[in-house]
């Protein structure tokens, strides 16, 4: 294996344990992901320890809506992967979104503060309340390199919505948004994003809205259209949204994204969503189908080795807080197909989010998406 990978995970009661095949090298990692439960990171210690542990390598530390490692999916742990790369150079950088007018220019800002020579991909890991992922993705994709892949995903908060904390090399904050560029062509970046959803009812054009806030469906109040469709769930708003998602349509290309709801307002009659709802496109209700998710989850792994002839050294898995919410008791499964799939030697982390960054497939552009698993494979030669 190219790439060395140490994991360890944290709980209250054990503190840390190893997990899985570990160099004990500390000093020799470039790059330490660390995925946690919002009591956990909010306050500074377990950054001191980290950086104790680490004192070499960038540290990126992000709430979540619950932690991957290996085949388990936990909450109230941290997941920790630190990460050595033969071949491969990183840089990161880190801004706040009040320092920005707006996501837009949070994504350009993030982009100018890489150099932009031998960059080949950039993983991206936000606030999930703050910012408007759609906006950064698109302000990202303007001003990075035309090639460089882009991934990554919106920290999360259980399934509370009130605050998501992100940090690079320091306690994790609100409003935080880090980028890590990887440089050279030793390193292999791959990636899939799937759903499993199914739609229901019709679709509906969207007749009014603002950015990411959705105000009318065929001149209609869309908050009024998507209670009626949610029959006895609409008093458990906004809660409930999770589980039922709209898919966003533009023009007639058929490809379409999927949106989640943050929130609602009474009074304006209006939904808020983790990314934009552009005026002019055809929205649909979906709902779960347990069975297509974890198929979802399958065929994500499977697409992003699609064109590999060697399996992964780390997978970086990002799901959406909606599934885990749906799958319950069934939630490890879509983590263990995506092993079955990958096999033994490859290391697994990841977290459930607000949103998920990432190109569906090859060659399309990079989006926000809601409810899908979508993961970021790492090899290097």
């Amino acid at each position: 294996m190219a790439i060395f990978v140490q994991q360890k995970k944290y709980t209250d009661k054990g503190g840390w344990k190893n997990i899985g095949r570990n160099s004990d090298r500390q000093d020799r990692y470039d790059l330490v992901l660390v995925f946690g439960s919002t009591d956990l990171l909010s306050g500074p210690s377990i950054y001191t320890k980290i950086k104790e542990e680490y004192p070499a390598a960038h540290i990126v530390l992000n709430t979540t809506a619950g932690e991957i490692i290996g085949t388990e999916v936990n909450d109230h742990t941290i997941s920790l992967t630190a990460i050595k790369f033969e071949k491969t150079k990183v840089k990161t950088a880190a801004i706040n979104i009040d320092e920005c007018k707006n996501s837009f220019e949070a994504g350009y800002r993030l982009a100018s503060a890489l150099d932009h020579g031998s960059l080949t991909s950039v993983l991206v890991i936000s606030d999930g309340q703050k910012v408007n992922g759609s906006d950064l993705v698109v302000g990202l994709q303007e001003f990075l390199p035309k090639d460089t892949i882009i991934t990554g995903g919106l920290a999360g908060d259980g399934a509370r919505f009130k605050s998501t904390l992100v940090g690079l090399d320091e306690p994790p904050k609100e409003g935080r948004i880090v980028i890590i560029g990887f440089y050279g062509e030793a390193l292999h970046v791959t990636y899939g994003s799937v759903g499993g959803w199914d739609p229901f009812g019709p679709e509906r054009l969207i007749t009014k809205s603002e950015g990411n806030i959705l105000y009318e469906l065929d001149g209609k109040p869309a908050l009024e259209i998507y209670k009626m469709y949610l029959g006895d769930y609409a008093n458990e708003l906004p809660g409930s949204g999770l589980l039922f998602p709209l898919s966003i349509r533009t023009g007639d290309t058929g490809n379409s994204i999927v949106r989640t709801i943050l929130s609602v307002n009474e009074a304006e009659n209006s939904l808020t969503f983790a990314g934009n709802m552009p005026h002019g496109s055809y929205a649909q209700l979906m709902k779960a189908n347990f069975d297509r998710l974890i198929e979802g989850a399958s065929n994500a792994a499977a697409n992003s080795i699609s064109t590999q002839e060697h399996k992964p050294d780390l997978a970086i898995l990002i799901s959406c807080v909606g599934r885990k919410l749906v799958l319950d008791q069934r939630i490890e499964e879509e983590v263990e197909v995506v092993r079955a799939t990958y096999g033994q030697d490859t290391a697994i982390t990841g977290f459930y989010s607000y949103g998920e960054i990432s190109p569906s497939f090859n060659f399309m552009k990079c989006e926000l998406h809601n409810q899908t698993m979508t993961i970021t494979t790492l090899r290097e030669d």
